[in-house]
């Protein structure tokens, strides 16, 4: 079992940053693919980013490339979400996930799917202003 919480959503406005902070408690954290999810009001929950056991692989949705950085600090149980140039279009509540589905670590496909993921977070929000 695995919990997830997410902090760091928060106000900011057109072109700001924000650092998404999931914390996860158990011992097997580094054995977990890990993703960004985001899901605006109205909408279906869509894939940002996610990020493999050790942190070498990355992968994100196109509307996040070279703005977005995901990363994991395994001793600390702890994935990160660098968001910068925020657009009003990246309001959203965000969630991590965990997973240990076979291939997230080292599949796109497989990581971009909400299916793929075992544990989620309860969500943060991020809100961008113009």
């Amino acid at each position: 079992q695995v919990q997830l919480v997410e902090s760091g959503g928060g106000l900011v406005q057109v072109g700001g940053s924000l650092r998404l902070s999931c914390a996860a408690s158990g011992r097997t954290f580094s054995s977990y693919a890990m993703g960004w999810f985001r899901q605006a009001s109205g909408k279906e929950r869509e894939f940002v980013a996610a990020v493999s056991y050790s942190g070498a692989i990355t992968y994100y949705t196109d509307s996040v490339k070279g703005r977005f950085t995901i990363s994991r600090d395994n001793p600390k149980n702890t994935v990160y979400l660098y968001m910068g140039s925020l657009k009003p279009e990246d309001t959203a509540v965000y969630y991590c996930a965990a997973s240990r589905v076979s291939g997230a670590a080292t599949s796109s496909t497989i990581a971009r799917r909400t299916g793929s993921y075992d544990y989620w977070g309860q969500g943060t929000r991020v809100t961008v202003s113009s």
